[in-house]
């Protein structure tokens, strides 16, 4: 599995890393960024910080004997100056120090920094990218502020080779290497620093390239290819994962997903079209009796129906059921690559498929980064349930309101942390509303 690196490259971009650099060690990572005016702002913000720390004395010197403001300091770039301006950022000062300078800048990335909030995903905690940023002891009275950014720019420029790529972040500072060289790293630091751990590394693994090639072969030499999900043998989360790890013209090959559904599995499945462009059927397998699912012979023979009439001759077939070697094995023709959960799959099944030379590869490889929008849409889909219920009965089923969402997450079958659990709370059960509708009954609304 490859290592991401995308909260480095957020980071290394708002610290103000040069691009040359950026585009080295982070590919196209921070292209978006230049765009977003929110991040630039903290960006040349905190370049203007790091260069008035490193050349503080010369600075000072060209301000107080040669009369020159920032602007027409050689170590400061222009154009980004002249960018903050025109974009109301107001750092430009007359007859002003350098340590008045680094007192307005450090006050204005205060004011700026939680602008940059949605850059990061929900379940990094927020406070910790911040702190990197803002000096506390320095956003009181000035005078007092001056003698704390005088340690601060001493402390900085007595370790440069402890800071990344030698620009400023308020941190501890130590030996720790290139804390940027990926997220794990990143994050099990910055966790560390604060008491806390880093435990998700779902989030920060993703499947390498070669896995990924693999699958596009084997979407590339088919003549006709659709996805095949055993909905009561794998993870909806995870297989939009899978899709959102892939390259999109790659998927645009395929010519459609199809779900065979059980009413015992998470209603998540139900979502899953509203996040792919590729055509979804969803298909719910009623039961004849309530012990007995019905969804592996209704896959095989919807697999069987797909091979003969519609001529497709490809399955990408997510399913974790070693019953799923029945179907492979009466279809000798057929192609099939296979999608599994590795810790649901024995390794008999695994062996069998490699003997048969039938690719196979872990969902659980792919990243779980950027698959909030799916997790969001289910957890409020539930909660609108609970509203929904609340609204005709007058009935609340937990009061108490960490409970309450640990029994939402439960029902859509979300792993989080505790962090992406707050940000719910905050986000949608704080601000549920309390209203009168129009027959004059009180009812709960998001």
């Amino acid at each position: 599995m490859l290592l991401k690196k995308k909260i480095s490259a957020i980071l290394a971009f708002l610290i103000g890393i040069d691009k040359f650099t950026l585009d080295n060690h982070f590919d196209n990572e921070c292209d978006i960024l230049f765009k977003n005016e929110n991040a630039l702002k903290i960006r040349y913000l905190n370049r203007i910080r790091t260069t008035l720390f490193l050349h503080y004395k010369y600075i000072s010197k060209e301000i107080q004997y040669n009369m020159k403001n920032i602007n027409t300091i050689d170590y400061f770039n222009y154009d980004e100056i002249t960018w903050l301006m025109e974009h109301d950022i107001k750092v430009m000062q007359s007859n002003c120090s350098a340590d008045k300078y680094l007192y307005k800048i450090g006050i204005l990335i205060n004011e700026h920094i939680n602008d940059c909030k949605n850059l990061f995903p929900e379940w990094v905690k927020w406070e910790y990218i911040k702190d990197l940023f803002i000096i506390p002891k320095t956003l009181g009275g000035e005078a007092i502020a001056q003698k704390y950014l005088k340690e601060e720019g001493a402390k900085f420029q007595n370790n440069l080779n402890n800071y990344p790529f030698q620009m400023y972040i308020h941190w501890n500072q130590g030996e720790y290497g290139n804390i940027l060289m990926n997220d794990k790293k990143l994050l099990n630091l910055l966790y560390q620093l604060h008491n806390d751990v880093f435990d998700d590394n779902s989030k920060i693994y993703d499947a390498n390239d070669g896995i990924k090639q693999n699958i596009y072969n084997f979407i590339d030499n088919s003549d006709s290819s659709i996805i095949v999900v055993d909905c009561e043998n794998a993870d909806v989360y995870k297989l939009y994962s899978v899709l959102k790890g892939l390259n999109p013209n790659e998927l645009s090959k395929i010519s459609k997903i199809i779900l065979y559904d059980d009413k015992n599995t998470t209603f998540a499945w139900k979502l899953l079209k509203q996040f792919t462009d590729i055509e979804t059927e969803h298909i719910n397998v009623e039961r004849v009796t309530y012990a007995k699912s019905l969804v592996d012979i209704k896959l095989t023979a919807g697999v069987c129906k797909e091979f003969y009439e519609n001529h497709v001759d490809s399955f990408i077939l997510f399913s974790s059921d070693s019953d799923f070697w029945g179907l492979i094995s009466s279809l000798p023709t057929a192609n099939f690559l296979v999608m599994i959960e590795s810790s649901k799959c024995g390794e008999n099944i695994k062996e069998t498929l490699r003997e048969n030379r039938i690719y196979y590869c872990s969902v659980d490889d792919f990243s779980t980064f950027n698959i909030s929008q799916i997790y969001n849409a289910a957890l409020k889909d539930a909660l609108q349930k609970e509203l929904d219920k609340f609204n005709i009965t007058g009935n609340w089923s937990e009061l108490n309101s960490r409970l309450f969402v640990d029994q939402l997450y439960k029902k859509c079958r979300i792993n989080a942390t505790e962090n992406e659990r707050q940000n719910f709370i905050n986000k949608y059960i704080k601000t549920i509303k309390f209203k009168i509708n129009e027959e004059g009954n009180f009812c709960l609304s998001l």
